[in-house]
């Protein structure tokens, strides 16, 4: 699905220092790493907001910061953790603009991306916020409908960036299972930057962790979110043993004697 090799990018210095690794079909990938790791730079090289200084980018084989950008679109959706709203939309009509990648505009939008935009809202429950102003909505309200409206062009691979950051425990748990059940399904991937790290290891397929810019270690929850790797990466006490219910990776932040 995603191939990343030896991707580089810098600021006033190195901030991804050679990358590799590799997205599968079917996948949900969580990012996880400090403030700083180069997370958000990532996805915003995957995304096409940045260009690498080095390095390939292959998505399905193509050269993903050659694609023309509506392509991109049409296969790449994706949530920043903000969005700003230059007009007043709706939230359906801003559902609807997520449906640019199929060459719909608002206003001459036809009975199909209607139906598309209504399932998904339905999907993310945010169908009663349709008629409200994006703007007039609550952090987290406006999370869900920013997850509505990138699945609305049915992209191959969804990009989602501190997506549960604003959300209560129970859409925070909503989400990544929506986005867990979209992905089994094996038409979609996707990528998860949080912060939320047993939330990462119960509905993550894989972990990748990064550390400076570099990979720390990348796999199944249970061989990357051990005591060893997270201590070391995040500079904190946590202990790491079995949640009960399910047998992932249960993380505990012990406070120091």
């Amino acid at each position: 699905m995603l191939e990343v090799s030896d991707i580089r990018f810098s600021y006033a210095g190195p901030v991804l220092k050679g990358l590799t690794f590799a997205l599968r079909e079917g996948e949900l990938l969580a990012l996880l790493g400090p403030n700083g790791a180069g997370k958000s730079t990532l996805v915003k090289l995957i995304v096409g907001i940045l260009r690498p200084a080095g390095g390939r980018l292959l998505l399905e084989g193509r050269d993903l910061p050659a694609m023309p950008r509506r392509e991109a679109a049409r296969l790449i959706g994706y949530v920043a953790q903000e969005s700003s709203l230059m007009f007043p939309l709706t939230a359906l009509e801003y559902v609807l603009q997520g449906r640019f990648a199929q060459g719909r505009l608002i206003g001459f939008e036809s009975d199909e991306d209607l139906r598309e935009a209504r399932r998904v809202m339905e999907l993310t429950e945010t169908t009663e916020f349709a008629t409200r102003r994006v703007q007039e909505l609550s952090g987290g309200e406006r999370q869900r409908v920013m997850l509505a409206r990138a699945l609305v062009a049915s992209p191959r691979l969804l990009v989602l960036d501190e997506p549960v950051a604003n959300l209560d425990i129970e859409h925070q748990v909503k989400m990544l299972e929506l986005v867990r059940q979209l992905t089994d399904g094996g038409k979609m991937s996707a990528i998860v930057i949080t912060h939320e790290l047993n939330l990462a290891a119960e509905f993550a397929t894989d972990v990748l962790l990064l550390k400076a810019g570099q990979i720390a270690a990348h796999g199944p929850p249970g061989e990357v979110m051990t005591e060893a790797n997270l201590s070391e990466v995040f500079h904190a006490p946590l202990t790491v043993d079995a949640n009960p219910a399910s047998g992932a990776p249960r993380i505990t932040v012990s406070r120091k004697p």
